[in-house]
């Protein structure tokens, strides 16, 4: 099987599913301050299958809403318009692409573990005051290169995946020596072509090196995350091994022993209905 080049990425990328318009233009305002949010929430609205599942999000337990919010713009005023952006691109993603495409691909184990990174990243964001919407939604999208491959090129990724299960590469190691390019690689290029925010681009160009110059903290959260969630085993994926982590990453977070049995709590705790929500 011949690599893949760059090329055959780019070109991959214009056949793959498009988002909402107006998840697009949400993804694209993370650092924009000049929004009118009235309008956007009108927009989303006329999506009933989207403002349903964002609606339901907003009122679980993990957001502690002590009121029912029944409209988009309620969800805006209680819970902000950063959490309730990164509720409809979660609402939004977890729908987006097609499924059953790469032999010995799991779609549910795969979005298992993005939502379980996602709980665990706004979990220890909250721990050392970082913005947990941004790590959210970081979390959820950290692999999403992964899709990229899968669905548009899934023989191949089916052969990484085969040569994964013989030797027992790392997954990285795995993609690069079968076909050329990783999922770090395609998830840059799809955040670029679906103008996702500098903050964005770098947590998912970092998440596996974050201790590399100008990574930043997010990628330091996502990386914690992913690894806290593989070792969780909340994707449900048979002999999952947890990754390497990062000493300078864990470290930088600075916690205890008893804030991290906190985090695992928490995250177990989140993941399990947000996931129900998400994948239903």
């Amino acid at each position: 099987m011949s690599p893949l080049l760059p090329q055959d990425l780019a070109d991959g990328l214009e056949d793959l599913p498009s988002l909402p318009a107006v998840v697009m233009e949400l993804l694209g305002s993370i650092e924009q301050e000049d929004l009118d949010i009235a309008v956007l929430a009108r927009k989303v609205s006329l999506d009933a299958a989207l403002t349903a599942k964002t609606l339901r999000l907003a009122n679980s337990s993990a957001f502690g809403l002590q009121v029912k919010v029944t409209t988009i713009q309620q969800a805006m005023t209680f819970l902000g318009f950063e959490t309730t952006r990164n509720l409809i691109t979660a609402a939004a993603m977890t729908g987006c692409f097609p499924s059953g495409r790469c032999p010995g691909f799991s779609d549910k184990a795969f979005w298992r573990h993005s939502i379980a990174t996602a709980a665990c990243a706004r979990v220890l964001a909250r721990r050392v005051r970082f913005n947990g919407d941004y790590a959210f939604t970081a979390g959820l999208l950290h692999d999403i290169g992964r899709l990229v491959l899968v669905s548009r090129f899934p023989e191949h990724y089916g052969a990484v995946l085969a040569r994964r299960a013989q030797d027992d590469d790392a997954l990285l190691a795995a993609e690069r020596a079968t076909i050329g390019l990783d999922h770090v690689a395609a998830g840059v290029a799809l955040a670029e072509h679906w103008n996702f925010s500098d903050t964005m681009r770098h947590a998912i160009a970092w998440h596996h090196e974050p201790e590399q110059p100008g990574a930043g903290s997010l990628a330091t959260i996502v990386h914690v995350a992913n690894a806290v969630a593989h070792a969780l085993d909340l994707a449900g994926e048979e002999d999952e091994l947890a990754p390497a982590v990062s000493s300078v990453a864990w470290n930088a977070l600075g916690l205890a022993e008893e804030a991290w049995l906190h985090v695992f709590r928490e995250t177990e705790l989140q993941f399990e209905e947000m996931a129900a929500i998400l994948m239903d």
